[in-house]
């Protein structure tokens, strides 16, 4: 059986032409988008998990960041493809819960990739970055990069209500050590030490102008913490233009080769890095598992996180850009 097409979600049988067992374990990947580097890097890891375990891999990515009516529908579409374990990363946390539970219901096993749902029980399992620790990092490295100086500080997050969002930032506010919420919050946590905050949706031209309105809100702003590093390029095109980029400290997350290239580059000081590739494999692994025993994966695994500079400074962990380039995701 052939997935649907529609005008907003794009779906593919994974391996066409080629031939599986008859009863080769059918796994979905559902995706965000296909064209971000991160989520081409998940599928790419999948793609070569499966083929290694013999698995047949359905895969499906939305047109846009937060197509949960294209998640819906690749769901209902791969468990009539006979899927029994799905892998997702939910672009609306909460409003996927309920085509997950009808579901499991019919016996398909999720595991949520980096994102978790809203609750994060919803799916059997989550393999991710701790996104709260990966926030730690860099706010560890920021506090001992700025030495005690005063500081005034940008938030370039992501968008209201994520938890991703809300982990990273309120992760990073604790690292840097203001009073912050825990991971299980959602929402922002504040301190008068952050004079700006903007939604960048992860995005360079959003993390640009998000960065120019901080400026101009606050031109002595000398800290700049970004959700991602589009945002963060975003963020050094502005200063740059406002000839402030040699003064201000930019520390980003993911760990994606282009960002690894701008750590090397001192555009960011540093970068929390996180794993796509081996978050789809262990997915992969656990469906297989699932196909041929029955037993479901359960619970929170931590897919690990390194800091990368080029800049070590005393008491706080990291590995170089070269480490980081080995392990980095996307087009080098």
């Amino acid at each position: 059986m052939k997935l649907k097409h529609t005008t907003v979600f794009a779906a593919l049988l994974a391996g066409a032409g080629l031939a599986f067992a008859a009863d080769a374990p059918v796994i979905g990947l559902i995706t965000k988008t296909d064209t971000n580097p991160y989520f081409v890097t998940m599928k790419k890891g999948a793609e070569a998990q499966a083929a290694k375990l013999g698995a047949k891999l359905l895969t499906a990515a939305g047109r846009i960041d937060g197509d949960n009516a294209g998640q819906v529908t690749a769901i209902e579409n791969m468990v009539a493809a006979g899927a029994k374990t799905i892998l997702i990363t939910p672009s609306d946390a909460k409003a996927i819960v309920p085509s997950i539970q009808k579901a499991q219901a019919q016996g398909v096993m999720f595991i949520a990739l980096d994102s978790p749902t809203d609750p994060v029980s919803a799916a059997n399992a989550l393999f991710a970055t701790n996104n709260y620790t990966a926030g730690e990092l860099i706010g560890q490295y920021a506090k001992a990069a700025m030495a005690g100086k005063p500081v005034k500080i940008a938030m370039l997050d992501l968008f209201p209500g994520n938890p991703v969002g809300a982990q990273r930032h309120n992760g990073f506010m604790k690292g840097f050590g203001m009073a912050a919420a825990d991971a299980k919050s959602n929402e922002l946590s504040t301190n008068p030490a952050i004079v700006c905050s903007a939604d960048s949706y992860g995005d360079q031209a959003k993390g640009q102008t998000g960065m120019e309105n901080c400026l101009q809100k606050d031109p002595g702003i000398n800290l700049v913490y970004t959700i991602n590093e589009p945002a963060a390029a975003g963020a050094y095109q502005a200063l740059k233009a406002a000839g402030k980029e040699k003064g201000v400290l930019i520390v980003s997350i993911d760990g994606g080769c282009k960002g690894v290239e701008n750590v090397k580059a001192g555009v960011i000081a540093a970068t929390s890095q996180q794993y796509p590739l081996k978050m789809a494999a262990m997915g992969v692994e656990a469906g297989v598992t699932y196909a041929k025993t029955g037993k479901k994966v359960q619970g929170y695994t931590d897919t690990g996180v390194t800091l990368i500079t080029d800049k070590p400074l005393a008491g706080v962990s990291s590995r170089d850009t070269k480490y980081g380039s080995d392990m980095c995701w996307g087009n080098k």
